[in-house]
């Protein structure tokens, strides 16, 4: 333990303005006599920032955005508050490698996470995953990176988190050595599963972030409504769990009550339950191996009374299936499949593009791109920018078109 203030860990939150930000938060400020906010970080929203300064009283608070950082700071210096405000990326990499940091909750959306979630690793933290994009755009030097500087690599979608609650110790062995058959990864469907192909041309930005079970950001919940959010979750069990795309089968569960499966070569199927919830898997995995109160009301499962499960369609789901396929291809076609999906899903909820025109624009950006070896950092972001570049002009030729 790093942080001497009375034998509190400390806690780095990357992205402490967005919906895992906020419910990590919540979980500290019910034990505060185990932890302490060294930073928190955020790219534009600097009141909501300011607030949590007043609150939690970091020693650092760093926005991105450059205009931002400069009204935390007037704001900062209005309220006397001891906390030291930075600026830009570079900065998040610098509070996630810490001293008196022991954890870091890795909560920034999309690529711009990776850097400060490596910085994380390369520091030898503890790092609480929230941000799927590392593992997909750069998995492979993400966890050798994670295995180098002896960090700690625990999941926070509560899908990961349910696989990881449900899986034998030594799992990094392979599954195959300790018993395991098949992980079984939820899915709720998001809001579009019983609706008719034939109309999900119209579907709004408004009526695609309003997920059934969960409170997420916008694009998290439009990723739900496509799937794609699943895909880049297969993607992300590979590289956690150390297995192959074989090994990991989408089910889809409506009730979100299961968070997800393990099933094993001797006929069990172990199970992750609870209401859904972001701070049950945040406060296990910043307790763990302990456990601790995160708040949650208990499962009832009188009142659940049933659970429904199906197999996923992947013609409603075109980008479930490319995500599969983009894993298996290897290489950089997942950090493509990224890039494109987070330019499509921008256009969308700008209404640039129609909904169903997301895919369309992942796919093409695939068909146009070379793929190569993701054998280093450079190239992966060469690749992830390249991608953008390109999206981006698909966009603009597929916009409004049905």
């Amino acid at each position: 333990m790093s942080s001497s203030d009375s034998g509190r860990q400390g806690v780095c939150i990357l992205g402490s303005t967005g919906t895992i930000g906020v419910n990590t938060l919540d979980v500290i400020n019910r034990h505060l006599d185990k932890y302490k906010v060294i930073a928190l970080t955020a790219n534009q929203a600097d009141e909501k920032l300011f607030q949590q300064c007043l609150k939690f009283n970091p020693q650092y608070a760093v926005m991105v955005d450059e205009d931002s950082a400069q009204r935390l700071k007037q704001k900062i210096c209005g309220a006397k508050v001891d906390t030291e405000v930075l600026c830009g990326v570079e900065s998040l990499e610098k509070v996630a490698g810490l001293e008196d940091v022991d954890q870091v909750m890795a909560a920034i959306v999309g690529a711009a996470g990776l850097l400060p979630t490596l910085a994380a690793a390369r520091a030898g933290k503890r790092i609480l995953l929230a941000n799927k994009e590392a593992l997909v755009m750069s998995g492979d030097i993400f966890i050798k990176e994670v295995k180098k500087y002896n960090a700690e690599l625990l999941p926070i979608d509560s899908e990961h988190n349910a696989i990881f609650q449900c899986m034998p110790k030594h799992f990094e062995s392979g599954l195959e050595n300790v018993g395991v058959n098949k992980i079984l990864l939820t899915a709720s469907g998001g809001p579009f599963r019983t609706r008719s192909i034939d109309t999900l041309h119209d579907v709004t930005p408004e009526e695609a972030v309003a997920h059934p079970n969960w409170v997420m950001g916008q694009k998290i919940s439009v990723d739900s409504a496509t799937m794609m959010n699943k895909g880049l979750e297969v993607i992300e069990a590979c590289w956690l769990f150390n297995t192959q795309p074989s090994m990991v089968q989408v089910v889809l569960h409506s009730q979100s009550i299961i968070h997800s499966m393990v099933s094993y070569t001797d006929g069990s199927v172990l199970a992750q339950m609870g209401n859904p919830d972001m701070r049950t898997p945040i406060a296990h995995a910043m307790a763990w191996p302990e456990r601790m109160l995160s708040g949650v009301e208990p499962l009832d499962i009188f009142e659940v009374a049933k659970l429904e499960f199906e197999k996923p369609d992947f013609e409603r789901f075109p980008c479930l299936a490319m995500a599969y396929d983009a894993l298996n291809e290897g290489g950089t076609a997942t950090t493509v499949l990224n890039a494109a999906n987070e330019i499509a899903v921008d256009a969308f909820l700008n209404k640039q593009l129609s909904f169903m025109n997301i895919s369309r624009v992942i796919e093409k950006t695939l068909e146009n791109t070379s793929i190569v070896e993701a054998d280093n950092l450079n190239t992966i972001l060469q690749a992830d920018s390249a991608a953008r570049l390109l999206s981006l002009d698909l966009v603009k030729q597929l916009e409004f078109n049905r």
